[in-house]
């Protein structure tokens, strides 16, 4: 077993992770672990842009309201300040380190999504701002003598001892190789889970291991029942799908439904582009209702120039596909965004010292019921920064821990066994912890995980059984979660608890060898 040792241990390639390790490299010696390729994640595919405050006719406070209303009332008050007020100086920050956002006439230009009353969206190459910003820090990354990169490992074990943590051991299955790495601070961001479900848009390696790490080793897990359905992923027979940015209808475009008729317009006074859930949610009874497997984006009373020029990426993506996307797409809802998370502080700071999370992974108060659009890349930024100017502080770790040297192993056999399970929990996922959620199917999804790990023949430190207790345990931590609460509000639906409750004003929390439990939301400012 390889063993090494760094200040910092950041576990995960998407912008919370490329951003902390960057910004960490200042303060000492940097280890990025990543599960593939140091270009896959979540935040690589962000097309529609970063939500901030940049035009003097917008304010913080503009974006603040807006966060709280898409929140739904779980949003926590001071991180959401936090977030308006520092994300301005992080954008520039980047703008500092030579980052390029597209401009028009000289200045930022600025894009409308969902949920905004301003436009305040900056983006990069069009619609490749997640992209443009991940290569820009890959780039800043591999050029940084302190921070060294280990790709294609899968971290297995926190090495926590006492409530403290001291790094984590990961397994190469390319080369059959255990590593160790010691760190007097450990960042995870390893990205969210929607990859759970059969219907995504998110990388299939998204499917939160990081949750399952931490809840191992003890932390708080708050919020998993809210899961952000994008409400316009395209749409092909084949199954092949990819993310229609939300910018598209920021633009003007329509949805039609099997009839040719506009229906967001009699459901929201934003149309189409009220809050994400609604949206999606709106698509899934309109699919429903006519027995179609997709509704339809229409741009075709757009200006085709401005159209494809604007979103060269999924004009690509369309002609690929043999659509024109200046006409129309067909689409529908996909897992694109785990709301809930590893709950942390106001500096990414979890339950276990020394132990941080940001990005996707953190359930950081900002986001509440549903996350606003384009405020996750944002959050990566300003929390990430956060987490690392908390963890820099720390003293050097005292106690020598005992390190457990286990090593981790594959078992071609369990492969076949493990796919077919993971297919049938994806499916299962889909269908009955989707958009749309009752007591029932909830249940019969817990039964069906029950079932599996009931059978599997588990073998200890072996490859497909830890990423099968992985799927197991995120699973039923969001099924459980979905049905404890037992209301609709934001991400969650419930068909036999349709409306808002006000005793569910409260975060679910889960934590290992606890029931479920509810706490308070903090209205409070930090004023």
């Amino acid at each position: 077993m390889l063993h090494k040792q760094f200040d910092f241990l950041i576990i995960g390639s998407g912008l919370a992770g490329l951003y902390s390790a960057y910004y960490a490299s200042r303060y000492g010696k940097v280890a990025i672990i990543t599960k593939s390729k140091l270009d896959v994640s979540n935040s690589y595919y962000a097309q529609g842009g970063i939500a901030s405050v940049t035009d003097p006719e917008d304010f913080p406070q503009y974006h603040l309201e807006d966060t709280l209303t898409a929140g739904r009332g779980l949003c926590e008050t001071t991180p959401v300040e936090i977030l308006v007020n520092e994300g301005p100086d992080r954008i520039q920050d980047l703008i500092k380190l030579g980052m390029l956002f597209d401009k028009e006439n000289g200045e930022l230009a600025l894009g409308l999504e969902g949920g905004h009353h301003r436009r305040r969206i900056l983006h990069a190459g069009g619609d490749s701002t997640g992209k443009e910003i991940i290569l820009f820090l890959i780039d800043k990354v591999l050029k940084n003598d302190n921070i060294e990169v280990f790709e294609n490992q899968m971290v297995f074990e926190l090495l926590v001892e006492n409530t403290v943590c001291a790094g984590a051991k990961s397994y190469n299955i390319s080369d059959n190789t255990n590593l160790l790495i010691e760190a007097k601070n450990t960042i995870l961001a390893l990205g969210g889970a929607s990859a759970v479900y059969r219907r995504t848009t998110n990388p299939n390696t998204t499917v939160g291991d990081g949750i399952n790490l931490g809840y191992k080793a003890g932390v708080e897990i708050a919020d998993m029942e809210f899961i952000q359905f994008h409400p316009s992923s395209f749409y092909s027979k084949k199954g092949y799908t990819f993310l229609i940015s939300e910018a598209v209808r920021g633009e003007g475009a329509h949805l039609l439904n099997s009839k040719g008729e506009r229906f967001m317009l009699a459901i929201h006074p934003l149309a189409e582009l009220a809050p994400r859930d609604i949206v999606a949610r709106s698509i899934f009874e309109q699919m429903k209702q006519s027995k179609s497997n997709h509704v339809i984006l229409s741009l075709k009373h757009l200006n085709e120039e401005k159209i494809k020029t604007r979103f060269p990426s999924i004009n690509k993506n369309c002609e690929l596909s043999g659509v024109d996307m200046s006409k129309e797409i067909p689409i529908a809802p996909a897992a694109h965004y785990m709301v809930g998370g590893i709950k942390t502080g106001l500096n990414g700071e979890t339950n276990i010292s020394r132990l941080y999370a940001c990005g996707e992974l953190a359930s950081s108060g900002v986001m509440g019921a549903n996350r606003l659009a384009s405020n996750s890349l944002l959050e990566c930024l300003v929390f990430g920064k956060r987490a690392i100017d908390h963890a820099k502080e720390s003293s050097p770790i005292k106690d020598s821990f005992p390190l457990n040297q286990a090593k981790m192993h594959t078992n071609s056999e369990l492969e076949p066994l493990f796919l077919n399970h993971s297919n049938e929990i994806a499916d299962e996922m889909n269908l009955k912890a989707g958009i749309v959620r009752n007591e029932k199917e909830l249940t019969e999804v817990i039964t069906l995980l029950n079932s599996i790990e009931n059978s599997f023949p588990f073998e200890d430190y072996e490859y497909y059984s830890i990423r099968l207790q992985n799927l197991i345990r995120v699973c039923s931590l969001l099924t459980t979660a979905a049905l404890s609460r037992q209301e609709s509000r934001g991400g969650h639906f419930r068909e036999d608890f349709p409306k808002e409750k006000s005793k569910f004003l409260t975060h679910s929390i889960q934590q290992i060898n606890k029931e479920i439990y509810f706490v308070p939301v903090d209205h409070r400012s930090q004023d």
